[in-house]
This record gives C-alpha cells, sequence and structure tokens, in this order.
C-alpha cells in the first residue's frame, strides 16, 4: 500500500501533483472507477502534498527573512498578520525540531533549528 511516508523523499512536489492531477480527474469522471489502492494513493499523495507544500512556504520564508523582508510584509504575502506568519514559521522550526530528535536525520538539528531561530527574530521585526 502506497503511504505518504513511503512515497515522500521518492517524488518531487512536480510528479506529485501531476499523478494527483491524473487521479483526481479520472475519479471525477468515474469511467473508469479508481480501483481501491489507486483511491489510496490518492489520498497518499495528497498528503505529501500538502507536506511539502508546508515545507517549500517555510523555506520562501526564511528566504524572505534573509532578503530583509519584515514579519509584516510575510504576512502580506502570505495573506496573514505578521503574528500569524511568525507563529506558523515557529511552530515549522519546532516540528522539524522534533522530526530531527524522532529520527535522527530528518527535520533541522540543533544547530539548524538555532539559525533557524536566530533568523525569524521576533514578530515585530
Amino acid at each position: 500500500m502506497v503511504t505518504p511516508d513511503g512515497i515522500e523523499r521518492d517524488i518531487t512536489l512536480t510528479s506529485a501533483a501531476a499523478r494527483y492531477d491524473e487521479l483526481w480527474v479520472r475519479d471525477a469522471v468515474g469511467e473508469p472507477p479508481l480501483r481501491r489502492e489507486e483511491v489510496l494513493e490518492l489520498l497518499a499523495l495528497g498528503e505529501v502534498i500538502a507536506r511539502k507544500a508546508v515545507y517549500g512556504r517555510q523555506l520562501a520564508v526564511r528566504s524572505a527573512r534573509r532578503a530583509g523582508a519584515s514579519w509584516a510584509q510575510i504576512g502580506g504575502a502570505m495573506g496573514v498578520s505578521k503574528q500569524a506568519a511568525w507563529e506558523a514559521h515557529g511552530k515549522w522550526i519546532d516540528d522539524q525540531a522534533e522530526q530531527n530528535r524522532r529520527s535522527d536525520y530528518q527535520g533541522l538539528d540543533r544547530g539548524q533549528v538555532a539559525a533557524a531561530r536566530r533568523l525569524a527574530g521576533g514578530a515585530d521585526e
């Protein structure tokens, strides 16, 4: 059975989205109906796309901070308040640290977490 963890490393966001779209269109049309394995793949691909999109968004936030963008500017670009953007990024850093603690190779290690927190600064920056 296809699982998000099983395919996340081996598939790009672009290829996941293309396969998801292919299955979604077939499912919407209903002819031929998707097999159980394909429906489960559709679900797993949706999760992979969501994970990769969140990761990519947070990498873009880090790039914006490195380029000197304020949290108000970042929040504006994301359609949220500066506080919401800063909090979401802080949660992402926490999640990456936890992922590294659990796996010892994924996520951000202690040094990377510290650097990410320094770069993030405070919500008023």
